[in-house]
């Protein structure tokens, strides 16, 4: 069951995907504001590029709970709005959350080790990493299961191990 919320009201509304093939155009219409909008299904960004790392978005009165993946690169978290420069955006009605509100850059270092470096877009209410407000300047190293709080959202970092050749965990 895939449940989706309404762009305008934020109500929420399920269906099962299954019962479509990848690529289709739904159209649902909102039984609380009656808002019609389009959901396109299977459509996966950066199919090519594997997730080494992700944020967890927790539950609230704004959203569900939701898994933002990280790719190498720069990852654009913020709410999702239609034509957002955001490319792991949060399905959200919070307002305090920008439409860019903070990046999360993926890249190895010169020995080859994935790091995660955090910083602010700039955003209006701010990124705090641990419960500190960042500067525009800070750039964090993130650690595994690092809090993150953007707006009245809390995000978990997670690093998802990566596999070598053989099947080890490179850590």
């Amino acid at each position: 069951m895939k449940r989706l919320s309404c762009p305008r009201c934020g109500h929420y509304l399920t269906f099962n995907e299954a019962d479509y093939p990848a690529g289709r155009v739904l159209v649902f219409v909102c039984p609380a504001c009656q808002k019609q909008f389009k959901v396109k299904l299977g459509v996966k960004a950066d199919k090519e590029k594997p997730a080494l790392g992700k944020l967890i978005v927790l539950e609230n009165s704004f959203h569900e709970r939701q898994e933002l993946p990280l790719t190498m690169g720069d990852n654009v978290i913020g709410r999702y709005v239609k034509g957002t420069a955001a490319n792991r955006p949060i399905m959200t009605s919070d307002p305090s959350i920008d439409t860019t509100h903070c990046i999360v850059t993926v890249k190895q270092n010169k020995k080859g080790k994935v790091q995660f470096i955090l910083r602010d877009a700039p955003s209006l209410t701010g990124t705090f990493y641990q419960g500190e407000i960042l500067k525009d300047q800070d750039r964090i190293f993130l650690e595994n299961e690092a809090v993150i709080n953007i707006g009245g959202t809390t995000l978990i970092f997670n690093q998802d191990p990566i596999q070598s050749p053989q099947g080890e965990d490179i850590p």
